[in-house]
């Protein structure tokens, strides 16, 4: 049985974490250094960090500090925001991430996941998805930019070119969950979980320990990913894990 990843999000603001309620009105959570310190002696299994206005601002990812965030580390460790070429891969590998994850770039040049996936394997490449119910299209739809621009692409349909293209996870999002704490988007999740071949990290929208349980058995994720209630210690990565343990889940 395939272990499941509890996974916390340093979403990265001007250097600092900050978090919000469906990408908006950010406050303030913390300093990345620290958190990443504490998240890995509480024993997840991951760590994301994403410079959520780097792509908005057009530069690049904070090289320095995801340095000194991996100093801190012992556990995997993703990187993304701003990474728009193979070169800039290379520098947030090399400054220590074990992942790059991929998102306003990829959709504006989607052979860069094929380039990625080449150069250091699939195992590298995450493609972060953010994904918003569109009425009219009656599925959710694509956005960029830190979810300011809408894309023509249904996220199914982005989730399995990504995978065709060479990426090894998908990051998926939900919008209209994030920050909600009612719980994941379990019919996204399962969407795009039943439709791809490669782990599928859920995001948006954990609110307790149950909600991670449900993302794993109806959203079929094998990864799933909070920010807010960890950060403001609404609960543990340790009381987490030990309530997905008792339920019965498959957890390190």
């Amino acid at each position: 049985m395939i272990t499941k990843r509890i996974i916390p999000c340093l979403d990265v603001k001007d250097g600092r974490v900050v978090k919000g309620i469906q990408f908006v009105g950010l406050r303030d959570a913390g300093d990345p250094i620290e958190l990443a310190k504490f998240y890995d002696e509480e024993g997840a299994d991951e760590l994301v960090f994403l410079d959520i206005s780097a792509s908005h601002e057009g530069r690049k990812t904070m090289v320095e500090v995801v340095e000194q965030v991996a100093s801190q580390l012992a556990i995997p460790f993703t990187v993304g925001g701003g990474i728009n070429s193979l070169e800039d891969m290379k520098k947030i590998l090399r400054a220590g991430a074990d992942k790059v994850s991929l998102n306003t770039a990829a959709l504006g040049n989607p052979g860069l996941i094929t380039e990625g996936s080449n150069f250091f394997g699939a195992q590298c490449i995450v493609v972060a998805i953010d994904a918003k119910y569109d009425e009219q299209l009656g599925s959710w739809r694509v956005y960029t930019h830190g979810g300011r621009n809408a894309t023509d692409w249904e996220v199914v349909a982005w989730a399995k070119e990504a995978v065709s293209r060479g990426a090894g996870e998908i990051l998926l999002t939900s919008m209209d969950s994030d920050g909600e704490k009612n719980g994941f988007n379990l019919n996204l999740t399962s969407a795009v979980s039943s439709a791809v071949s490669v782990p599928v990290i859920a995001s948006g929208g954990a609110g307790n320990a149950r909600h991670f349980q449900e993302a794993f058995e109806a959203g079929l994720a094998d990864a799933a990913l909070a920010a807010s209630i960890f950060h403001y210690k609404e609960t543990s990565v340790k009381e987490v894990k030990a309530s997905l343990r008792e339920q019965g889940v498959n957890v390190r």
